[in-house]
């Protein structure tokens, strides 16, 4: 009987489906193996809908457990991060509406603490320009409506095929492709729009703290 190891998820050695046979026959540590596989894309996912990482983190935990509780009923009808996407989307929808958590608005500078650019080992002066430019990028992305947003992040972000993004929001490939063509344009239009305000280039906050930081930890 072949033996499957946690770190066969980093090459995907082994495919979903096999790992998800032997965590039904017993193994359920296996289960490791398709949360890290697909973290990072159920988490973008989430955090489309939801503006708060301590509750992005619970939905996460109980999208998992859900599927977990229904990984028998998987059928490899869609890809399984496909099937996951959609519970974690039911979890997050789910959430809203039951204790009517506000939707992302108005973003601020905590955006997705767990990428930040390491500083020390950059170039001073490149890592603050990075890190000002992430920061508007995923601002100017987390304001566009919903159903815009979610579809740019699985498609621009994560790569994910039409076709599947499609079965995840019960979607036409037509639909997707025009939801697609919009988001890009609303993105284009609101850099275009914040890239015309008169402060855009003004070197505070963000830009400020960072650079006091560093010299006087040079000093």
């Amino acid at each position: 009987m072949k033996v499957i190891k946690i770190d066969d998820y980093k090459n995907h050695k082994v495919l979903d489906y096999d790992v998800i046979k032997k965590i039904l026959s017993g193994e359920k540590g296996l289960y490791e193996i398709l949360m890290r596989r697909n973290n990072q894309k159920l988490y973008r996912v989430i955090r489309s809908y939801i503006n708060d990482e301590d509750l992005i983190k619970d939905v996460m935990q109980d999208t998992y457990i859900k599927a977990y509780e229904k990984l028998y009923q998987y059928n490899q009808k869609a890809a399984f991060s496909t099937w996951l996407i959609r519970i974690g989307i039911n979890e997050a929808l789910h959430e809203l509406r039951s204790k009517r958590h506000k939707i992302i608005s108005h973003p601020n500078a905590e955006l997705n603490k767990a990428n930040i650019i390491d500083l020390k080992n950059m170039n001073p002066e490149k890592a603050i320009v990075q890190q000002e430019a992430k920061w508007v990028l995923e601002k100017v992305i987390s304001s566009l409506p919903e159903k815009y947003r979610v579809i740019y992040m699985l498609r621009e972000i994560e790569n994910m095929k039409i076709k599947d993004i499609g079965d995840c929001l019960d979607l036409s490939v037509s639909n997707v492709k025009v939801r697609i063509h919009r988001s890009k344009q609303m993105l284009k239009d609101k850099l275009y729009e914040l890239s015309q305000k008169p402060n855009v280039f003004e070197f505070g906050f963000s830009k400020c703290d960072a650079l006091v930081n560093i010299v006087m930890q040079r000093l």
